[in-house]
């Protein structure tokens, strides 16, 4: 399955989008965003607690003292970072375009859940969480480029840690965009993936095989900086779909519901 249906015609407008537009904007206001039909799909075959689950985000982070993201490569940078999830929180670095830093910079689990997911591991919710993560600055409008030649790349790297399920989570509205790509072609290479959607529009329109959606805030995808529960509750919804889900969907979290009713209590 083509991870970008009818790739030659969304080159074509493309090009004529990048000969009217302003490289050093984020203004995405007649972006030609990725239209897809169908997506990939492969059912989830091991039970969560029995799960090697992999993470890839979009946040733009980047180990202190290493090369930073390029944000004025041409169509965006479509390199990534394999960083230990080890990583101590004070290392880390964020190249944040598209999205507002804040919420990240006060705790990288708003982002990049290493913390949540390690509970997880310890309560026996997944079976292990595999030693790197990977991290792209997600702000990619050349979205055939990251296609062509940071996936293989990529997936590569995710089958050498032999990851049994990948989780992505998204930053910005374009970073909608581009893990929804890389889950289609994570997917196609027959790894199951989840994305963490809280841009519904762009989501549908590139068709990730899963998301589990919530209309929550960019830059804070994982959960409310500082709010443990919250993104434990985000995780927890999201990953629980990987195996009963049986074809690809976009499913709504009541993420929402419940935190509204604990902000009422003034329980966070």
């Amino acid at each position: 399955m083509e991870i970008i249906e009818k790739v030659n015609d969304w080159r074509e407008r493309y090009r004529d989008w990048q000969q009217r537009s302003d490289p050093t904007s984020d203004d995405l206001s007649d972006y030609p965003f990725i239209e897809n039909r169908r997506a990939p799909f492969i059912p989830l075959r091991r039970a969560l607690p029995l799960l090697n689950l992999a993470l890839v985000s979009s946040a733009g982070a980047y180990v202190d003292g290493t090369e930073p993201f390029d944000t004025k490569a041409p169509g965006g940078d479509i390199s990534f970072r394999e960083i230990p999830t080890l990583v101590e929180p004070e290392d880390l670095r964020f190249v944040a375009r598209g999205y507002d830093p804040a919420a990240v910079q006060a705790d990288i689990n708003a982002q990049i859940p290493l913390q949540r997911l390690f509970e997880f591991e310890d309560n026996n919710i997944i079976g292990r969480l595999v030693p790197a993560f990977w991290s792209f600055c997600g702000f990619i409008t050349d979205a055939a480029r990251f296609v062509e030649e940071a996936m293989p790349r990529l997936i590569e790297r995710i089958r050498r840690y032999e990851a049994q399920a990948v989780l992505l989570i998204p930053a910005s509205r374009l970073c909608h965009q581009t893990m929804g790509l890389a889950a289609r072609a994570i997917e196609a290479a027959g790894i199951p993936t989840m994305m963490i959607a809280v841009e519904r529009e762009v989501t549908d329109l590139v068709r990730p095989p899963r998301a589990g959606y919530y209309p929550g805030q960019f830059g804070a995808v994982a959960g409310q900086p500082n709010w443990p529960e919250h993104q434990k509750r985000v995780l927890d919804e999201a990953l629980r779909l990987l195996e009963p889900m049986s074809e690809p969907d976009v499913r709504r979290l009541s993420v929402d519901i419940e935190t509204e009713v604990e902000l009422q209590r003034g329980e966070k």
